[in-house]
């Protein structure tokens, strides 16, 4: 059977099918942001904006555990990807196999040293005396979990370069949906306070690194005398590929250009972490605790918009992988031209529903009149102008770790979250105050945009994609 029928990378895309294999990716992302804003909406109305501010004071670790996660998996995705388009399924079955059992050890690590150093890295947070016994029992918490957080991140991502999205996008959306369950009755029902958002979000980790291990079992699962093996949800081995656990092998070199091709998204999770914490230093400097709560609606809205840019990135890099693997570059060229028509419109579009939908959505989790909803909805006059530019810079650092070159895009990730974002925030509010705070941002995606752009200029002839 040829390669055609067995990966669907392998197809030659229009604009459509593109999008429509994106598109559960997007969906997916999506979906996270809707629940992971539910989380704070549940814990500032059921709970109090304490609460909320607590989550973010916290968000860094949480960030951190992401980054190691999205490393091994968009960087281990680009090996695996490529190796199924020189046609060497067996190999990256067992790099796979070798990328995930490496998360789940790395898991079990964080765990550990979370637990013991508790305190001391809620101090060095900096929460308040007000903050620290919330911050405690929300990570102390979470932090059990991180084996399977990690598993989540890896499922997500692979799932998609096995060539079936719609199954990640399945999982997350039920994992998603019963995080958002089990908060309500943990915290509105029950009446647990932080640690029900922290039980329902790890319950929720759960849910996809559970049935992420059986879809990749499927190879070792038989029915009655069948010589072919049967497959979850109903499909075939012909329509999901070959992708499975395999008997590991050990090869440092495999792990080690994982995380070279990934250290990009481990960059930006480590940037949000200390950009967080600035934001959280600058305003709680400037405004007290409410001024915390108020960036913490902002990061998290702007999370929620920012993922259909991050889920349609994560959608078509393992077929930017696949063709660059293959050699194919009139097909990569053909699907680099689409995915910046799509970056374009879109970025006017989420600007455009950010600036209409301000109010509202600042509204859903403080009510009109409060102190934190007036700070944030002035942030919300002036912060949406970065989401004009911000789609470039994550598209731009995607495809370059697709391309396996992990260096241009951490350098674009490391100027966009970090080196930019880090020396506005610094400088722009001890010049005008909380105004500054709302442009360091946009500004800072802007400049990056610039630098973004020229490099995938000045790389084109390299990698044949314009």
């Amino acid at each position: 059977m040829n390669d055609r029928k067995i990966n669907p990378l392998s197809q030659d895309f229009t604009i459509r099918s593109l999008l429509r294999f994106a598109l559960p990716s997007v969906v997916t992302m999506l979906f996270m942001g809707l629940y992971t804003i539910g989380d704070t909406i549940l814990a500032a109305r059921f709970v109090d904006t304490n609460a909320l501010s607590a989550i973010n004071i916290v968000t860094p670790v949480i960030n951190l555990i992401v980054g190691l996660g999205t490393m091994l998996a968009a960087g281990g995705s680009t090996v695996i990807a490529r190796k199924m388009g020189a046609g060497k399924e067996k190999e990256a079955s067992q790099d796979f196999t070798l990328i995930v059992l490496s998360g789940v050890v790395l898991g079990i690590m964080i765990v550990i040293l979370g637990r013991v150093f508790l305190d001391e890295i809620i101090k060095g947070l900096g929460a308040s005396e007000q903050l620290f016994g919330y911050c405690r029992e929300y990570l102390g918490i979470l932090l059990i979990f991180t084996p399977a957080s990690m598993l989540q991140v890896l499922f997500q991502n692979l799932i998609i370069t096995a060539g079936r999205p719609r199954v990640g996008m399945v999982l997350s959306i039920g994992a998603g949906a019963m995080n958002v369950l089990l908060d309500y009755i943990f915290m509105a029902s029950l009446e647990m306070g932080i640690s029900g958002s922290a039980l329902g979000t790890g319950i929720g980790y759960c849910i996809p690194a559970v049935i992420g291990i059986c879809f990749f079992l499927r190879g070792n699962f038989r029915i009655g005398n069948s010589q072919q093996g049967s497959f979850p949800l109903g499909h075939s081995k012909e329509e999901m590929g070959n992708m499975r656990f395999e008997r590991p092998v050990f090869r440092p070199a495999v792990l080690m250009e994982s995380c070279t091709n990934g250290c990009s998204e481990l960059v930006s999770q480590v940037a949000a972490s200390v950009t967080t914490f600035l934001f959280n230093a600058v305003m709680i400097r400037l405004l007290g605790e409410n001024g915390v709560a108020a960036i913490t609606i902002i990061i998290y809205t702007q999370f929620l918009l920012t993922s259909l840019y991050i889920g349609f990135s994560m959608g078509v890099a393992p077929i930017i992988s696949y063709h660059y693997g293959s050699q194919n570059y009139p097909e990569l060229k053909t699907v680099f031209h689409i995915c910046l028509r799509f970056i374009g419109i879109v970025s006017i579009l989420i600007f455009v529903l950010s600036m209409a939908a301000g109010s509202w959505l600042v509204n859903i989790f403080s009510p009109e009149g409060t102190e934190v909803y007036e700070i944030a909805r002035e942030g919300f006059l002036i912060f949406p102008f970065g989401f004009l530019f911000c789609g470039w810079n994550i598209f731009s650092s995607s495809a370059f770790t697709a391309l396996s070159n992990g260096t241009l895009s951490a350098v674009i990730s490391f100027l966009r979250t970090f080196c930019f974002l880090t020396l506005f925030l610094f400088f722009l509010p001890e010049v005008i105050g909380v105004m500054g705070v709302w442009l360091a941002v946009p500004i800072a995606e802007c400049v990056t945009m610039l630098m973004a752009i020229s490099l995938l200029v000045s790389n084109r002839e390299k990698y044949h994609y314009l």
